[in-house]
């Protein structure tokens, strides 16, 4: 299905900041400009100039894309997905324009991560987000074992994520060292048509059998 046109999910305020910005940082420059022409921008795309940050990025290469900031133009920071800052490589440049007393605005949008815990039923007074656990079987089980004792200790929602085309191993991975008494919830495409989250015991899960989320982007909330 789909994408989910931006004046759906984003405030007015939110729209008219983007659409007035010559200057943007971004993880792909090429997803950025099909961001920027859905709003759409009133600017032609070739005058609006998008520098790109992400995991290829040295240090060294930060001070450049803080430039037109010290002169005096508005940066807007876009994540590839989810929320800019969060498990996004943009918070570097966040923490050098603090150290440059430059002023952070963060606006208004959804948060995967977040929205999943809001639909997911389970704790919001103590969760915490890991980002990406290990690749190797050996390693992801023993990491899944240690934050389900920590989920039960301290009744904490533990949240993570997954390359989308890993997400059937991780489900698989949760089956296999995880109790059946613990409660996941997987949640997918968030704010799109196809959106999709559940909650289940991993018993009823292991019934149920993998929800179709593979290579869809999914948020996985896991609590004992």
């Amino acid at each position: 299905m789909g994408p989910t046109a931006p004046v759906a999910v984003l405030p007015a305020t939110v729209l008219a900041t983007a659409q007035s910005l010559a200057f943007f940082v971004a993880e792909n420059a090429k997803s950025a400009r099909a961001f920027l022409k859905s709003l759409p921008v009133t600017r032609p795309l070739a005058e609006i100039a998008i520098h790109e940050l992400n995991e290829h990025t040295r240090p060294a290469d930060l001070p450049a894309l803080l430039q037109p900031l010290l002169s005096g133009n508005d940066v807007g920071l876009v994540s590839e997905a989810g929320c800019p800052g969060v498990a996004d490589p943009g918070a570097a440049l966040v923490e050098l324009a603090h150290q440059h007393a430059i002023r952070v605005v963060p606006l208004v949008g959804p948060s995967s991560l977040l929205l999943a815990l809001m639909a997911s039923g389970l704790c919001g007074q103590q969760f915490a987000f890991h980002g990406y656990l290990p690749v190797k079987d050996e390693a992801r089980a023993q990491r899944l074992r240690e934050l389900e004792r920590e989920s039960r200790r301290q009744v904490r929602t533990q949240i993570f994520i997954e390359t989308p085309y890993r997400n059937r191993q991780l489900f698989a991975a949760m089956l296999a060292a995880c109790a059946e008494t613990s409660r996941l919830c997987i949640a997918a495409d968030i704010t799109l048509p196809s959106e999709y989250l559940a909650t289940r015991t991993l018993a009823e899960w292991r019934r149920l059998g993998p929800p179709d989320i593979e290579r869809r982007p999914a948020v996985f909330l896991l609590q004992a």
